[in-house]
């Protein structure tokens, strides 16, 4: 037998964990928006999306999940018009690793409309990564070749939910505002 996997998207206080069938970025934590609460270019400085905690959630029948990885097609910056300093950032943590635990969670937040918390922001940022060095990546640097490494460590089992990650998009003056196509992000594992 081999497990059933799924990727999920985490939202709210307390969370709920959603399986993702079309993610969308916007200034809302929200897992489902459509077109409501678009990312917003900024007049001067950045503006970001809402972080968006993703995960795998596992279950079936299966002896043992490990060495999570993730990357993207390397191109998102260019193919969503992020601008001259926009990107789609992913956290990282100072051992490496950009995978944090449940206990770790922690709701995205901003001023709805308008443009996310940064999640490296000193008082409203993400707790997990605000005090890392540099506590990000560009998500474009993460390829099938050199994947972000989400969990090294863990060997999963049974039904349960994965260390997460956090994702969010940034925005310089010279993005291009309107809806983005569509852009596949990988998890890779090892399953036996």
């Amino acid at each position: 037998m081999v497990a059933t996997v799924n990727v999920v998207e985490g939202n709210g206080s307390p969370v709920t964990w959603s399986v993702i069938t079309a993610g969308r970025y916007c200034t809302t934590d929200s897992y489902n928006p459509g077109d409501t609460y678009p990312c917003v270019v900024p007049s001067v400085g950045y503006n970001y999306s809402y972080w968006k905690s993703i995960c795998l959630s596992l279950s079936g029948t299966y002896t043992s999940i490990s060495n999570l990885r993730w990357f993207t097609s390397t191109n998102v910056a260019t193919n969503w018009d992020l601008g001259t300093g926009g990107m789609l950032l992913v956290g990282v943590l100072d051992t490496g690793e950009g995978g944090i635990a449940a206990g770790s969670y922690q709701q995205a937040a901003g001023v709805q409309g308008t443009s996310g918390y940064y999640f490296m922001d000193g008082t409203n940022g993400h707790a997990s990564f605000k005090t890392q060095t540099p506590g990000y990546a560009n998500a474009d640097g993460k390829s099938s070749a050199s994947p972000l490494v989400v969990d090294a460590s863990t060997s999963y089992s049974g039904t349960t939910y994965t260390k997460h990650i956090v994702t969010q998009v940034k925005l310089d003056t010279d993005a291009v505002q309107g809806d983005k196509p569509n852009e596949t992000f990988t998890w890779r594992y090892d399953e036996t």
